[in-house]
């Protein structure tokens, strides 16, 4: 079936052997806490995606990211989900790699070598909180930041090898936001149970905490926030390409019942036909933006193009899934988990920042001419 054709022959181009592992194993087995996912991709090479290759990874670009992520998602959401959050914190330290000359370079290529998973602490997850808003405490003692705090839920607690925590960092005009890179061993960093859902379980989201934890000068990358929350270069790349990612991982998820459909013969032509152009006409938004961050350097207007892509991407879902649901039927609803779970899963895209309601007036603002602002 031509169905993802293109996203699983680019994943089978880049992490061969992943697929076909994901599509032997049930989703339920795939999907349950501390199940194999985690450890096939990383067998597969893929924390390597995003690192260039120059310095020993997988030079992926935009676009075969966001196909890998939605050919993954498709046959595990739980894997998509969790590993956009390591190819999220990548793509980042590739952005400062590649303006910096601190140790970023040496950094990228443990984690290509040693296929290291990297989790984010940012402020994911605490409502009525700006997302720009740093989750932990800093202070600077002995020359080296030390830190203290949580980030809950943070995907990859269990398996990831370093954490990149957001932290307000004290200096002389104030504080400021820094992402320290943080070792899984360091002394203080504890993870304790937080998530306490069966759905997307395999992501590893409980909380992570930070206790006096002390991290050296030379792993901390400073920011230029402003007091407004208003993004800096570093930052609205980071945000492109988490939407981008996070919106393909998604129409990954609503695309796996896509495909039941397709294959189901009894459906009804138009119904067929319908729920395909529009998971591809979501999924084409997404490759759009993707394509132009690849050409040049993401800015605020990328970051906008990724926004309206994700929250239409939200809409068409929503619809997508509700038309499969009810188009294969009681029997498939009652004889599997597996109906049950995958829009369960799909509906979690609203939950990721920024959210709509919080962006209108941003939106709205950047529309008239300002500047644009995360909250």
């Amino acid at each position: 079936m031509r169905f993802m054709q293109r996203e699983r022959a680019t994943l089978n181009e880049l992490l061969p052997g992943l697929d076909a592992e994901l599509s032997a194993m049930p989703l339920g087995d795939l999907e349950c806490a501390r199940g194999p996912g985690l450890k096939l991709f990383k067998d597969a090479r893929g924390p390597a995606l995003l690192v260039p290759v120059e310095h020993s990874g997988l030079g992926a670009d935009a676009v075969s990211a966001v196909r890998v992520q939605r050919a993954i998602a498709s046959r595990s959401p739980s894997l998509a989900i969790a590993t956009t959050m390591h190819h999220f914190s990548i793509a980042s330290l590739v952005d400062v790699s590649a303006n910096a000359q601190g140790l970023e370079w040496m950094l990228l290529q443990a984690i290509a070598e040693g296929s290291l998973l990297v989790a984010s602490g940012f402020a994911e997850g605490r409502t009525g909180q700006a997302i720009l808003s740093p989750t932990m405490r800093a202070k600077v003692r002995g020359g080296k930041v030390v830190i203290n705090g949580s980030k809950k839920p943070c995907s990859l607690a269990h398996s990831m090898d370093l954490l990149t925590a957001s932290v307000a960092l004290p200096t002389d005009e104030g504080e400021r936001m820094a992402v320290a890179l943080v070792g899984k061993d360091s002394p203080g960093l504890q993870v304790r149970p937080f998530w306490n859902n069966a759905v997307l379980a395999g992501a590893e989201s409980d909380e992570v905490v930070l206790t006096d934890v002390e991290v050296p000068m030379d792993l901390v990358v400073r920011t230029e926030i402003t007091p407004d929350q208003q993004l800096d270069e570093l930052q609205t790349a980071g945000f492109v390409w988490f939407e981008l990612l996070m919106s393909a991982c998604y129409i990954g998820v609503a695309s796996a019942l896509v495909e039941r459909v397709l294959l189901a013969g009894k459906v009804n032509a138009s119904l067929r036909a319908g729920v395909f152009t529009d998971i591809e006409a979501a999924m084409r938004g997404v490759e759009g933006v993707a394509r132009a961050i690849s050409q040049e350097r993401a800015g605020q207007d990328a970051l906008v193009d990724a926004l309206v892509c994700r929250y239409h991407a939200q809409d068409t879902i929503g619809l997508v899934v509700r038309q499969c649901v009810e188009a294969l039927g009681g029997m498939a609803y009652i004889s599997s988990n597996d109906v049950t779970y995958l829009a369960a899963a799909s509906t979690a895209l609203a939950f990721h920042p920024p959210s709509r309601g919080r962006m209108a007036e941003p939106l709205c603002g950047y529309i008239a001419g300002g500047p644009l602002s995360i909250v």
